[in-house]
């Protein structure tokens, strides 16, 4: 296998789990050899396939993975048994756990927390101070978003 990416020396604990910074081995994308990323803890956490990544301050770690053509960037966290895939992008402060999924072209930001069961696919977008959990499913071109006025 022509592997895209390593684990280096550079460590961050977290909650228990030492997270490792990625390095790129090969030209993908936008990401050239030697680029750094993000840290995961191991290698199921980020796909050695498509075009995914974690760029820097972002965080992926227990079982959660990134696959496809998805990406994680900003100060974002996808944890548990959560799976990013598709062309999905989770960025901001989001923070992503248990055994959400979000995948296609959907898109996760802000201070979003997404837990439990929820999927959020298609080309839905999610954003603001929210929270979404449980077996929710958000999905088609809609906008769930919170929005702070100067009342709140």
């Amino acid at each position: 296998m022509d592997r895209k990416y390593e684990l280096t020396d550079e460590t961050v604990e977290l909650d228990g789990h030492t997270l490792h910074r990625i390095r790129a081995t090969k030209n993908f994308d936008d990401i050239r050899i030697g680029d750094y990323g993000g840290y995961v803890e191991c290698e199921r956490n980020l796909s050695q396939y498509g075009d995914c990544w974690v760029f820097p301050g972002a965080l992926v770690y227990e079982n959660a993975c990134v696959a496809n053509d998805a990406r994680v960037f900003g100060n974002a966290r996808v944890r548990g048994m959560s799976r990013v895939d598709g062309e999905a992008w989770v960025y901001g402060d989001a923070e992503i756990c248990d055994k959400v999924w979000v995948t296609d072209r959907a898109q996760v930001y802000g201070r979003t927390k997404a837990f439990g069961s929820a999927q959020i696919c298609d080309e839905a977008i999610v954003s603001g101070e929210i929270a979404i959990g449980g077996k929710i499913v958000v999905c088609d071109a809609i906008h769930l978003s919170s929005v702070k006025t100067d009342q709140d």
